[in-house]
C-alpha cells in the first residue's frame, strides 16, 4: 500500500502522460472544523474523474461541475493557480457538507508540469523526503530535498509542502493481535513489517501486503533503519524477543516505541533495562507500555484498536489523548478499588 499523496501524484502523472488535462487541488487553510487537513490533495481530470479528496465529497462535486466537461463546463484551462474558499457562511458550509463553522481554502493548479511531477514521484518512490514549493503567481514548482518532515506552509505567495515516504510499522511477534494491528495500519497508509524468528508463529499469518522477516528482532530494527516516520511495537509476549527489539528501538528516532504486557511485567522490564542495559528513567519515558489507550478492550481486535489509536495520537501530535494510556488508567482503577 502507498500513501494517499503518492497515489494522487502518480495518477496525475499518468493522466498527463496520456494527454489529459487536469487540475491539482490542495487544502492550504482551514478554519474551524474541517473534514480534511491542510495539505490534503486531489487530482481532477477534464472528464470529471478524480483521485484523492479535499472534503467529504460535496466540494469535489462542485469542482467537477465548475471545471470539467462532466456537466458541460468545458475542458480545464491552463494558467496561473487559483485560490477558492468554501464554507464562508453557515448556508454555504451546510450546502457543501462542511461541519458547523468549517471553512477551507484550496489552491488549484491547472495542468501541472509533467517533467516536474515525474521527478517528484520518482523521488518519493525511492523513499526520499521532498519539499515541493508552488509559486502562486505563476504556478511554477520547485523541488528541494528535505531532512525532516514539516507542516504545510502557505503565506499567499508560496505553498510549501514536505512530502515523503510512507509511515512504517515494525511488529515483533506474528500472533492474532499483530494481524489485526497490521490490517489497521495498512488502512492508515503504513508500510508494515512483521518480525518473528519462530516459524511456527508465522505459519498461520494471513494478512497480505505485509513484509515478513524471520531475523532476530534487534537485527530487524537495525535493518529497518527507523526514522521519524517509524513506529515499533513489541507484541510477542516473549521477553527474549521483545527486549531485543525495544533496546534497539529506544536508541532510534522512531516516533513511537511500544510493548504489550501487564503493568507488573512492564515494571519488571523497566527495572531490568535500567539494571543491566544502562537505561534511565528519562530514556524509558519514550516507551509506551503497557501499550495502547484504555477503552476497556478484551479481544485481540479491540486491543489492536487501542494500540492503533495511541499510535495515531502520537503521530498526529496529540499530547493528551481523550482516554488515558492503558497503564495509567489501570493504575487509577486499582487505586479506586483499594
Amino acid at each position: 500500500m502507498e500513501t494517499v499523496d503518492v497515489r494522487v501524484l502518480r495518477e496525475a502523472r499518468a493522466w498527463l502522460a496520456e494527454g489529459h488535462r487536469l487540475l491539482l487541488a490542495t487544502v492550504v487553510k482551514t478554519w474551524g472544523s474541517s473534514p480534511r487537513p491542510v495539505g490534503a490533495m486531489m487530482a481532477l481530470r477534464e472528464d470529471g474523474r478524480c483521485v484523492g479528496s479535499v472534503s467529504g465529497g460535496c466540494i469535489e462535486d462542485d469542482l467537477i461541475h465548475r471545471y470539467t466537461r462532466a456537466y458541460g463546463a468545458g475542458a480545464i484551462a491552463q494558467g496561473a493557480p487559483e485560490l477558492v474558499r468554501y464554507g464562508i457562511d453557515a448556508d454555504e458550509a451546510h450546502r457543501f457538507g462542511l461541519p458547523c463553522g468549517g471553512t477551507l481554502e484550496l489552491l488549484l493548479e491547472f495542468q501541472p508540469d509533467y517533467e516536474t511531477l515525474d521527478a517528484l514521484v520518482r523521488r518519493l518512490e525511492s523513499g526520499q523526503l521532498v519539499q515541493r514549493i508552488v509559486h502562486v503567481a505563476t504556478g511554477a514548482v520547485t523541488l528541494a530535498p528535505a531532512s525532516t518532515p514539516a507542516a504545510v506552509q502557505f503565506d499567499g505567495v508560496t505553498l510549501c509542502s514536505t512530502l515523503g515516504p510512507q509511515y512504517r510499522m515494525l511488529l515483533i511477534g506474528a500472533g492474532a493481535l499483530a494481524e489485526y494491528l497490521a490490517t489497521m495500519a495498512l488502512f492508515n497508509d503504513f508500510a508494515v513489517t512483521v518480525c518473528d524468528p519462530r516459524g511456527e508463529h508465522l505459519g498461520s499469518w494471513s494478512v497480505p501486503g505485509v513484509h515478513i522477516t524471520r531475523e532476530m528482532p534487534d537485527d530487524a530494527v537495525l535493518a529497518l533503519a527507523p526514522d521519524t516516520r517509524t513506529c515499533i511495537v513489541a507484541l510477542s509476549h516473549d521477553p527474549k524477543l521483545d527486549d531485543l527489539a525495544l533496546l534497539e528501538a529506544l536508541h532510534s528516532p522512531a516516533f513511537y516505541v511500544g510493548a504489550i504486557g501487564s503493568r507488573r511485567n512492564t515494571d519488571i522490564r523497566r527495572q531490568r533495562f535500567m539494571e543491566h542495559f544502562g537505561a534511565t528513567a528519562a530514556s524509558l519515558e519514550r516507551l509506551h507500555a503497557p501499550v495502547g489507550i484504555h477503552i476497556g478492550s478484551r479481544t485481540p481486535a479491540e486491543i489492536a484498536v487501542s494500540i492503533m489509536a495511541e499510535i495515531l495520537a502520537v503521530k498526529n501530535g496529540v499530547a493528551a489523548p481523550a482516554a488515558l494510556p492503558v497503564g495509567q488508567k489501570k493504575g487509577c482503577l486499582a487505586a479506586a478499588g483499594s
